[in-house]
């Protein structure tokens, strides 16, 4: 059903939660899981899963990207060990929404595998959830695990 996922990982425990289902669905379909991390600039300073420290909210684009490589290489190692085998991994810039869904069209994804929450949950309750402009603009599958 699915041959392609695409899974946006933040560092948030619902992303890593979504990694979960996502490579619940790899395996059975032998799927392609496409990771991808997008730095971003947060309000406030956080601790990420996977044993990643915390980001200063001054940190440098090079810092955050620097953590983003960590992310995204965690994640990968955790897809491993939940038994993915075909993994890409990516880290992009730019508006969340907008570059998950241009990355799932780049990649001709048949679905899209995210946590219902990220890290920048506050901007989210103002400004509209990324979840939420993901599932109501993807020309593909969106599931959104909470």
């Amino acid at each position: 059903m699915y041959n392609s996922i695409l899974v946006p990982v933040d560092g948030s425990e619902h992303a890593k939660k979504a990694l979960s289902v996502a490579c619940q669905l790899a395996r059975q379909e032998s799927a392609i899981l496409h990771l991808l991390h997008i730095p971003e600039e947060l309000a406030h300073e956080t601790t990420l899963v996977w044993g990643i420290g915390a980001i200063a909210i001054e940190a440098s684009r090079e810092e955050r990207e620097a953590v983003g490589k960590q992310v995204v290489d965690r994640a990968e190692q955790a897809a491993r060990e939940l038994g993915a085998t075909h993994i890409e991994t990516m880290i992009r810039q730019g508006d969340p929404a907008r570059t998950i869904i241009s990355e799932a069209s780049r990649c001709k994804v048949d679905a899209i595998v995210m946590g219902s929450r990220g890290l920048s949950d506050l901007k989210g309750l103002v400004v509209g959830s990324v979840s939420h402009k993901v599932s109501h603009t993807a020309d593909c599958t969106v599931i959104t695990v909470h």
